[in-house]
């Protein structure tokens, strides 16, 4: 099955592209895909994460395991589109380059059969220019957290203040 997806830049102006590749492709070949139809160079690190229908982040899914416990980390050409995405469970987010974070919408918009003598992936439709820089990103702060309780408890803190 070849599944659509459109692939929305987080801006204000809208900057998407729409995308059919194969189900069972690798997200390392979205990751690829993705870069391309942006015009990344595709040379930085990446992540995508699985989310519930409200956008909210859940799992991280690597380009490369830079944790700390080695092969623990979920990894991109481990994991296949028909394992993340679903009518059921449709979005993704992508971030690319975690210095300038370039952050994407993934959502499936559809499920079709694969035509004979098209390549996948295949980019379907392209609207808007991506930015110079990457969207200012409004991380809004909790309104419940004590940066009061935080200084309090300066002492309980695991690490060595003359540390350098």
């Amino acid at each position: 099955m070849i599944y659509k997806i459109r692939i929305i830049l987080d801006a204000e102006d809208d900057i998407f592209r729409d995308i059919e590749i194969d189900d069972n492709s690798s997200l390392e070949d979205l990751h690829n895909a993705v870069t391309q139809a942006f015009g990344f160079l595709g040379n930085e690190m990446a992540s995508f994460y699985t989310c519930d229908n409200d956008w909210n982040q859940d799992e991280e899914i690597a380009l490369f395991d830079v944790s700390e416990g080695a092969g623990t980390a979920r990894l991109m050409n481990e994991t296949f589109l028909e394992d993340v995405l679903s009518e059921q469970h449709p979005k993704l987010i992508y971030v690319y380059d975690f210095m300038s974070m370039w952050t994407f919408f993934v959502e499936l918009a559809d499920i079709v059969e694969k035509e004979d003598g098209r390549a996948y992936p295949n980019l379907l439709f392209s609207f808007g220019e991506i930015p110079e820089s990457p969207p200012e990103k409004n991380f809004e702060s909790d309104p419940n957290f004590d940066f009061d309780d935080t200084l309090e408890n300066y002492d309980d803190m695991d690490f060595d203040e003359n540390w350098n």
